[in-house]
């Protein structure tokens, strides 16, 4: 291998912006290529890939390897590896460099939850008891069945399930939430709502006294505002950027959930199978772990916040914030989650006859009972990798080759980071996570990255330069900050006074990240 190398960087998001600022750094890098050269901050770094990027034309992509003899492809995002990326520019036709990412068939752990959990079952590895259906129908009857035990549930079950059709039945359960909060507060209602319910058959009233329908409605709108933390978690089998999990607080949300996922295919093809997953209750810590095939380093563990708004409330995103190092484990724990989780992950692997090199991401929930996985992710959690890429020291493609060739034992030692803590908060645009708003000029990033020199860093996700040549919103998660500092809250103080000098019309974010 030689000493300095050509590097192409596949993905276009803050993750990947992350690492190409940490492959800078790197006394070896000859240059620097990227796949997505829309994005300003890669397009800072890297030259531009000048062949059209998909999975069904991977043969432009490795003939460009090929014509600027690339030593080393790293792959950022999930999709690419689930496509295979992996498999074909390893390949001879690529001029055969080294790929840092798992194949296709590894990617699996990922991109198929179904078969990750009939993976973790085989190693015995501690999760969420759960059920895997590909028909919609079987996915409401079993929930159905779970909740008749519940007497509030019955309730709801037996006034709502018979509307088989799901826009009928949430118009009644609306009109029903309207009459029953207005009765229950003594307020007017719509005399439209009165009607719908009557209509759909649901409530029966004799001659024309509503009284009984009007206090049965109350009466459900009450049970119906109970908030429920033993229904099941609803998952999309398949990749679905981090929106596919949803947590259901009554009986209906979560037949809404199978029939958005399976029936209006909200995450398309990633919703042909779901899982019905027990719920599990403990703080969240996501431990990354780089594997080489045979060996695992364990990487400092980060904290996620995938929901949307302070305090852990509003919809799950892809992740609006990380700190690092953070985690509730002691290092005894710590040792355990590798011993009884990723090790046997890896061994599990390895008797399917799959190799696997790359990010092994697990996503963990520590119950009473102990540590027990959410989910496997396949790559570098976004934002997670931006702390990490702030905290590395050591030259990143020493460590990225050790994954590549299967040397991580010998590398490992030779890893360091720096000692500060790092905090990223991530700002979203308007609309974000359903319909984010596209076009809104983004300002003072040149202000916070002069405040963050040799501190941190802002990592450019869903931005393009405009005709007129300003940066602007394209995606959802727009840009994260990270920053650096000797404590948790000073970290959490740089990245917060980074963060106000960068303005858009609609910026959301969260002001709780490492609180």
């Amino acid at each position: 291998m030689p000493e300095r190398l050509n590097v192409l960087l596949i993905g276009g998001g803050g993750r990947e912006h992350a690492l190409a600022i940490a492959l800078k750094r790197s006394p070896r890098l000859a240059a620097l290529y990227t796949t997505h050269p829309e994005n300003p901050g890669l397009a800072a770094l890297a030259a531009p890939v000048d062949v059209p990027v998909s999975a069904r034309e991977l043969y432009r992509l490795q003939q460009f390897c090929l014509k600027k003899s690339i030593d080393l492809v790293v792959i950022g995002p999930e999709d690419p590896l689930a496509d295979g990326y992996a498999d074909k520019l390893a390949s001879p036709e690529a001029g055969s460099p080294m790929v840092f990412g798992p194949t296709r068939q590894a990617a699996q752990i990922e991109a198929d939850k179904a078969w990750s959990k009939q993976l973790m079952r085989s190693a015995s590895v501690p999760t969420a008891e759960s059920r895997s259906f590909s028909d919609h129908e079987a996915a409401r009857q079993y929930i159905e069945s779970r909740a008749h035990d519940d007497e509030h549930l019955r309730v709801i079950l037996e006034r709502f399930a018979a509307l088989r059709d799901p826009a009928r039945r949430r118009y009644a359960i609306d009109a029903m939430l309207r009459v029953g909060r207005a009765v229950a507060d003594k307020k007017p209602f719509a005399n439209a709502d009165l009607n719908v319910l009557k209509d759909t058959g649901t409530f029966r009233t004799p001659g024309a006294d509503p009284s009984p329908i009007l206090a049965e409605a109350a009466s459900l709108w009450k049970l119906w505002t109970l908030k429920r933390q033993d229904l099941p978690v609803i998952k999309a089998s398949g990749l679905a950027r981090g929106k596919g999990v949803i947590l259901p607080d009554s009986l209906l949300h979560a037949f809404d959930a199978i029939d958005d996922i399976m029936v209006r295919k909200s995450f398309g093809d990633a919703g042909r199978t779901v899982l019905v997953e027990e719920r599990l209750e403990g703080p969240e810590v996501s431990v990354l772990a780089l594997v080489d095939g045979r060996s695992i380093l364990v990487l400092p563990p980060c904290k996620d916040h995938k929901r949307l708004g302070n305090r852990d409330t509003g919809p799950n995103t892809g992740g609006m914030g990380a700190t690092c190092p953070t985690s509730p484990l002691s290092d005894e724990q710590m040792a355990a989650v590798e011993a009884e989780i990723l090790v046997p992950t890896i061994d599990a692997l390895r008797r399917d006859e799959i190799v696997y090199k790359g990010v092994l991401y697990a996503g963990l929930m520590l119950t009473h009972a102990g540590p027990k996985v959410l989910e496997f992710n396949c790559r570098f959690g976004d934002p997670e990798c931006q702390p990490l890429m702030a905290r590395l020291t050591s030259d990143p493609i020493d460590l990225i080759e050790a994954v590549c060739t299967s040397t991580l034992d010998q590398a490992a030692e030779r890893v360091t980071w720096d000692p500060r803590h790092a905090c990223c908060v991530v700002l979203a645009s308007h609309g974000y996570p359903d319909t984010p708003r596209k076009g809104d000029v983004i300002t003072g990033l040149d202000d916070a990255d002069a405040l963050l020199k040799g501190r941190g860093f802002v990592a450019h996700a869903g931005t393009r330069r405009n005709a007129d040549g300003a940066i602007v919103t394209d995606g959802g998660r727009v840009l994260s900050v990270t920053a650096l500092g000797d404590s948790p809250a000073d970290a959490r103080a740089l990245a917060y006074k980074a963060a106000d000098r960068i303005h858009f019309p609609g910026l959301q974010r969260r002001d709780d990240i490492g609180a």
